[in-house]
């Protein structure tokens, strides 16, 4: 699957397709994401091939909200050792959603 460039799309005309849930992997709940949702800030896990608007329209389609704003953020995967193993932790892509004015998302009810 092959995640790129798509037309603009309205908030009351976007219908949810299989591959918007393929483009969130995980909410990130910590106390710094809690002290963000202050702000209309809520942050995700997201696919490292996704780019800002295949996360817009996800996050639109999933959670039913109007999206300001996409920032993101890839960590680089460092290696760690553990006893006499070595390991490396992956890369990941953090996604910082800035809701419109009077938008929530709640990530205690679950997705649609």
């Amino acid at each position: 699957m092959k995640l790129g460039r798509r037309k603009k799309e309205t908030a009351a005309a976007v219908a949810i397709r299989p591959d918007h849930y393929d483009v969130i992997v995980s909410p990130i709940v910590t106390e710094k994401s809690t002290m963000a949702s202050e702000y209309n800030k809520v942050l995700f896990n997201v696919r490292l091939d996704a780019s800002k608007s295949d996360i817009k329209s996800a996050v639109e389609a999933v959670f039913g909200v109007k999206v300001a704003k996409v920032n993101t953020h890839v960590r680089q995967g460092k290696t760690r050792r553990f006893r006499n193993t070595i390991g490396r932790h992956s890369d990941v892509k953090k996604a910082i959603i800035t809701l419109a004015e009077g938008q929530q998302i709640n990530l205690e009810g679950g997705v649609k």
